[in-house]
């Protein structure tokens, strides 16, 4: 009819992607590149560019903008999904940063700019938005906007809960898509490079939807990072919810990819986001890695955090209980509790106004979210967020999971004789020391290491580490077994030796020195060094050699126990990190001493070098790139193959080497074209039948191409800032 004709049309609206891209942080996004979707953060207005079919006359024609989370059913103004905004005029004043407000900018003819601002308490997730027009009096009109807009969280605005003040923080935890995760053992400390990927295709997308899918948020608390937060900790593993990684721990990896084979995440999510089933294998750091790309994409501040020696302490005692036989064998059956040569979870940076305030100030700042299914927590396998300060503090009743994290890096270490059910046990040895060491992560914008376990504990051996634990003790009510203690004998000392460099196909040696402290007594020592090959979570034990001795030690002197391991004997029951738990036990005769010892220890992986082209790394200019790596066995390796990630390689390239030869060197050297300037990182992974897990990354920076360096009296509206297309967060 005449009337609804007369009623005002939207002909098409400009998104002002670019623009809005760069005032929020999000222009690196593939979805923003490729222009699918309007990506924008919370507590930020952006701009939407209006064309209408006719002349708008405010004092005729009215627009409104209905806003609605797209995966609810039913929306609505209370539980903050549903938002009918009608625009001010003019934008000085957009409204309380806890609600929706919308501006009109400039009225030109046929066309309207609008700034529309989401709270800053916005959930996260895919919205619609439907611009109505109605004529005063007669008829109205409705224009379903065709891309999605997504809401993320906004570490940038002071008003949001995940706002990081710190702006090189804010690069290395919200912006950087390739970051080291410390594997290896605590006297071995090996980093190997992950990619987050954060930015590549429908990773985004995925983390968006398994929020409502797998982590079954209601899209009203979808802007809660504590809600996010402890969703993801389940939702990443597949425990309980069929989740994203399906985790296993033995050495058979069949029907899937091994856990030490992934480079990164982007892959992981983007075939979950096709199938929607869990991706087979993952071990602890496949899942932090996983959990920090969601995080990162959501525009939570994410890091991977490795605790060398963490307990896993199953019986709520805040101790790990060993447990030895009279043949100096471990009791694999009655330790349930093991001590992983390392472990890692994540933080996400948030403020916990869940928590209030304790002695110690506020529980803001980093929390604990660990992805890795051990422990039920409320009938679900997840952990976190658990605030970092209540677990210095030992305050570990405060939600979410604290006295378990706790646990992980304070526990006291036991070793108990069992001398069968109805006897009573011996504590052989009590170790203060040995859990929850050289608490690692990436350092902000460098390629090392940053020390952040004065975070999680005390120093050891202060007053208030053993205060701490002894506070934390008390809360968990967990009564121990009858026990007697060792004898207190210090004639004989024990001191169990290892070389800690050495290479994977050499051969190592274990030394056990044995002196005898007193001026007149001959003392008999018996005893046996072990070494086996374990997996890192300390467990799984396969014996590599014994060696078993009787030494009798004249008084003030020493005597030296050798035990050499070859590389034949070790090869074969290797784990693919290369680790093995060496122990020693001895027994003083005439007296009621037993000594016993445990460390752990790894033999080194060679690592991937890079060559990048001859000249300097220009945007957008191809190269030749080769990567080789050194056989460093007696053997000959074969099956290889090497997987190569980058900026701008969109899907791992894998190069295979049927076989290289002793002595050997592979190589393999293909094209690549660096997509933007600024800082890249490639990073290389190479696996065969005999050596896996072996890896290495090269970081290089990119100069921008000579006809995107802008001049200096270039203009940008808005801003006076000068960016350019091209860039990456260096």
């Amino acid at each position: 009819d005449a009337a609804s004709s007369a009623v005002l049309g939207v002909h098409r609206v400009d998104l002002c992607l670019e623009d809005n891209h760069d005032e929020h942080h999000t222009s690196h996004f593939y979805a923003a590149a490729a222009k699918e979707a309007l990506i924008v953060r919370r507590g930020e207005p952006f701009r939407l560019r209006i064309h209408f079919n006719r002349d708008y006359s405010p004092s005729k024609d009215a627009i409104s903008f209905i806003l609605s989370v797209a995966d609810d059913t039913k929306p609505s103004p209370g539980h903050g999904t549903l938002n009918a905004l009608v625009p001010h005029d003019g934008i000085d004043y957009l409204g309380d940063t806890l609600e929706w407000g919308a501006g009109i900018e400039s009225h030109e003819g046929l066309t309207l700019t609008v700034l529309i601002k989401p709270p800053s308490t916005c959930p996260v997730t895919e919205w619609r938005l439907d611009i109505d027009t109605k004529l005063l009096g007669d008829g109205s009109r409705s224009y379903p906007l065709p891309l999605p807009i997504y809401i993320l969280f906004n570490p940038w605005c002071p008003e949001d809960q995940v706002y990081l003040e710190d702006r090189e923080q804010r690069k290395e935890y919200v912006m950087h898509d390739t970051t080291l995760i410390w594997r290896g053992s605590y006297n071995r400390l090996r980093p190997s490079v992950w990619k987050i990927g954060q930015f590549e295709r429908h990773v985004l997308e995925c983390s968006l939807k398994v929020l409502g899918t797998v982590g079954r948020i209601p899209p009203a608390y979808r802007g809660d990072p504590v809600r996010v937060a402890r969703a993801l900790s389940a939702l990443v593993n597949s425990v309980d919810d069929d989740g994203v990684l399906l985790g296993n721990w033995s050495e058979d990896f069949s029907g899937g990819v091994a856990p030490t084979k992934w480079t990164g995440s982007a892959e992981i999510l983007q075939q979950f986001h096709k199938t929607q089933k869990s991706v087979k294998f993952a071990q602890c750091w496949n899942f932090s890695g996983v959990l920090a790309t969601i995080a990162r994409s959501l525009g939570i501040p994410a890091r991977i955090i490795t605790c060398y020696s963490s307990a896993h302490d199953t019986q709520a005692s805040l101790t790990v209980d060993v447990f030895i036989d009279s043949n100096n064998k471990k009791l694999e059956a009655e330790t349930t509790d093991s001590i992983w040569n390392y472990h890692v979870w994540n933080e996400l940076w948030m403020q916990r106004p869940d928590l209030g305030i304790g002695q110690h100030g506020s529980y803001d700042g980093w929390q604990v979210v660990d992805a890795t299914p051990q422990e039920a927590s409320d009938n679900m396998y997840r952990v976190g967020p658990a605030s970092v300060l209540a677990v210095k503090h030992g305050e570990i009743l405060r939600p979410f999971d604290g006295g378990f994290v706790f646990a992980e890096v304070n526990a006291d270490k036991l070793y108990w004789r069992y001398n069968g059910p109805s006897q009573p046990l011996k504590l052989l040895r009590k170790d203060t020391l040995a859990i929850g060491h050289l608490i690692s992560t990436k350092a902000v914008l460098k390629w090392e290491r940053e020390d952040i376990t004065d975070t999680y504990k005390h120093a050891e051996r202060s007053e208030e580490e053993r205060s701490t634990m002894l506070k934390a003790l008390k809360q968990s009510r967990h009564a121990f077994s009858r026990y007697y203690l060792n004898d207190n004998f210090n004639d004989v000392e024990f001191d169990m030796e290892l070389k800690d460099d050495i290479k994977i196909g050499e051969n190592f040696s274990v030394v056990l020195k044995v002196t005898n402290k007193s001026e007149t007594v001959t003392h008999l020592a018996t005893g046996q060094v072990n070494c086996d090959a374990v997996l890192y979570t300390g467990v799984g034990a396969m014996e590599v050699k014994v060696l078993g001795f009787e030494l009798e030690l004249k008084p003030k002197s020493s005597e030296y126990v050798r035990m050499e391991v070859i590389f034949e004997e070790y090869f074969e029951k290797l784990s693919s990190q290369a680790a093995f738990q060496i122990s020693a036990a001895a027994k003083v005769k005439d007296t009621d001493y037993d000594y016993y010892a445990q460390d752990d220890f790894r033999v080194r992986k060679p690592d991937i070098k890079f060559q990048l082209g001859e000249a300097s790394i220009v945007a957008q200019k191809e190269l030749d790139v080769i990567v080789r790596l050194a056989n460093p066995l007696p053997i000959p390796l074969h099956k290889g193959v090497f997987t190569v990630e980058g900026p701008g390689i969109e899907h791992p390239l894998k190069f295979k080497i049927a076989e290289i030869p002793v002595g050997g060197t592979a190589a393999a050297t293909f094209k690549y074209t660096p997509p933007y300037a600024g800082r890249g990182t490639m990073l290389a992974k190479f696996t065969s039948r005999e050596l896996d897990d072996v890896d290495g990354y090269r970081h290089y920076e990119i100069e921008p191409r000579p006809e995107d360096v802008l001049q200096p009296n270039g203009s940008h509206r808005r801003s006076n800032i000068i960016r350019r297309r091209t860039d990456v967060i260096a």
